[in-house]
């Protein structure tokens, strides 16, 4: 076959295949997933289309989670699929990318409330557990029958975290006892564990446990009062000499070097987020802007309008770009601190620049649930803050292209 012929058979083979992104993706990156990976994604779609979007406008209104939609959301099994794990394969990290793009693209909170378990809570598990505790505790977190959230995060420390950690845990024979608090943990109430990170007091270093999230000595209050992501039940923790086996003890994570291993790849699915809300605001801006007539016609058909959706369908295909090379790199095996921490910090700003657009163009009506972009608008603004804020990670990048560390101690 020539390579003319082969470009043709991949054309043709590509105008067959349902385009999941055509408004939002012009540049057709997702022609780099696979066929089961986009029939995964198109099961992914089908049941945030019906069951979940006509949620979305009341639960966020209320400041609550629709939790009747997390057994069904388990059971679409889309964690390591059969479709993607024959033969002992691994699913890609530029399928769990479009996972989260698609998740965001429809609702940050979601997204935030899947990536809590398949995202923050498994990499925890995989990266930080040993071979056996990885072994046993994996199937069941893939399958939803175990589930957790990341608990790094305290009320007096959130960037200062690496050195200002204090809750902490002493060692008692065969258990551990811990004791702190924790803050903005997402979707706490609804897990069975905690993987709660603490300072150990024997030798100052950083240690994982897995604590049960009704042990005894530990309460959790939901903080309420948010403007942003109201649907996810955000909790602060206290942890009052709550004991833990040594065998829920995540042995290789014993510094917080090893706890920054996990954040490279967790930023990633962060910039994927980003770029998936992108994508939801421009595609509500543009319906509304369809829809929409002044002066007897759709302001579609305004130069300004036009000018706006322009520079938000940059950003997100500018944005797109930049995460799926991230995760190309990552099943290549290159995970560096400086590439997570850049997009993370890119895709976010350009997420403001274009929800800001998307309000812009709603006008007054911009402000309604019912049209989507409030929504979109007020929730970026968690997704700009969590995992690191913008000066932090552009800290993180800044360090590695010159060489010199800029942050203080």
């Amino acid at each position: 076959m020539t390579a003319a012929t082969h470009e043709t058979a991949q054309s043709e083979k590509a105008t067959l295949r349902t385009r999941l992104y055509g408004e939002c993706d012009p540049m057709n990156y997702e022609a780099l997933l696979t066929d089961a990976e986009q029939t995964e994604l198109l099961k992914l779609r089908g049941f945030l289309e019906t069951e979940a979007k006509p949620l979305l406008a009341d639960y966020w209104e209320r400041g609550d989670f629709p939790a009747q939609l997390i057994k069904p959301l388990a059971a679409l099994d889309l964690i390591t699929p059969a479709s993607l794990t024959a033969g002992g394969a691994k699913p890609r990290s530029l399928y769990e990318g479009f996972r989260n793009f698609e998740l965001a693209r429809t609702d940050a909170s979601l997204a935030t409330y899947y990536n809590g378990q398949s995202g923050l809570f498994r990499t925890t598990v995989l990266r930080g557990g040993s071979e056996d505790q990885a072994k046993t505790w994996l199937p069941l977190i893939d399958s939803f029958e175990m589930t957790g959230v990341f608990a790094l995060t305290e009320p007096e420390h959130g960037s200062d975290i690496a050195g200002g950690l204090t809750t902490s845990a002493r060692r008692s024979g065969n258990n551990w006892v811990i004791n702190g608090e924790k803050r903005w943990i997402g979707n706490a109430v609804f897990a069975d564990y905690l993987a709660v990170l603490a300072r150990d007091v024997a030798d100052g270093q950083i240690k994982a446990f897995l604590v049960k999230s009704d042990a005894p000595g530990v309460t959790m209050k939901n903080i309420g009062g948010k403007m942003s992501l109201r649907m996810v039940q955000n909790s602060d923790i206290s942890l009052d000499n709550v004991e833990v086996t040594e065998e829920f003890r995540l042995a290789r994570i014993n510094s917080f070097a090893d706890v920054a291993d996990l954040l490279r790849s967790m930023r990633s699915g962060v910039a994927w987020f980003a770029a998936g809300v992108q994508a939801g605001a421009y595609e509500a801006a543009l319906k509304y802007a369809a829809d929409r007539e002044q002066f007897g016609r759709p302001i579609s058909g305004f130069q300004m309008i036009q000018d706006k959706l322009v520079g938000m369908l940059g950003n997100t295909i500018a944005s797109l770009g930049m995460v799926v090379r991230l995760s190309q790199q990552q099943d290549e095996g290159v995970y560096r601190d400086q590439d997570s921490a850049m997009a993370k910090a890119w895709t976010c700003s350009r997420m403001r620049e274009t929800v800001a657009s998307a309000r812009d163009i709603a006008g007054g009506n911009g402000i309604l649930l019912s049209n989507d972009v409030g929504r979109f608008f007020a929730d970026a603004e968690a997704i700009y803050t969590y995992e690191g804020t913008k000066e932090i990670n552009t800290l993180v990048v800044g360090r590695a292209i010159t060489g010199r560390s800029a942050f203080t101690r």
